[in-house]
């Protein structure tokens, strides 16, 4: 039975959103998706407003947003008179973090290279990967002043 204007399934749903049927479920019972229409046999059925809030929600994670700052974000999305202050405010907060790891996984990536432009292929009892991964404290990326003297 097809009820009109929800005329999808799950899986079909999943499917043009680019998740699983479990993504669905899960957005559904967290709250980010209204629960589905049903056909009188219990199948969940949607409809192209549900296909876009999915898309939405999966955009959104890809980009890194946390479930909260969706939920708001979807909250904003359906009050489309309203200022999108608020909407830039969480993309600001979120750019920042993302700049925040950027910045911790180019120091990482660093040390990480230096490790291996030390490493001198000898026997793992005088392996520098091994002894900088043991002792933090020759990590430059935490101890810089410290760190930068053991390179000689």
């Amino acid at each position: 039975m097809s009820i009109r204007g929800q005329s999808i399934s799950i899986g079909e749903l999943a499917r043009r959103a680019g998740c699983k049927p479990e993504t669905v479920r899960y957005y559904e019972r967290i709250g980010l998706l209204r629960d589905a229409s049903r056909t009188d046999g219990g199948q969940r059925r949607y409809g192209d407003d549900t296909v876009r809030r999915l898309s939405f929600i999966r955009h959104a994670r890809d980009f890194g947003f946390s479930v909260g700052s969706v939920r708001e974000l979807l909250a904003m999305s359906d009050q489309p008179d309203m200022s999108c202050q608020e909407v830039d405010a969480i993309a600001t907060h979120h750019l920042k973090k993302v700049e925040s790891r950027l910045q911790r996984l180019s120091a990482l990536r660093e040390e990480l290279q230096r490790m291996v432009s030390q490493c001198a292929g000898g026997k793992v009892e005088s392996c520098r990967i091994i002894e900088v991964i043991s002792d933090h404290q020759l990590c430059i990326t935490e101890n810089p002043h410290e760190g930068a003297q053991d390179l000689g």
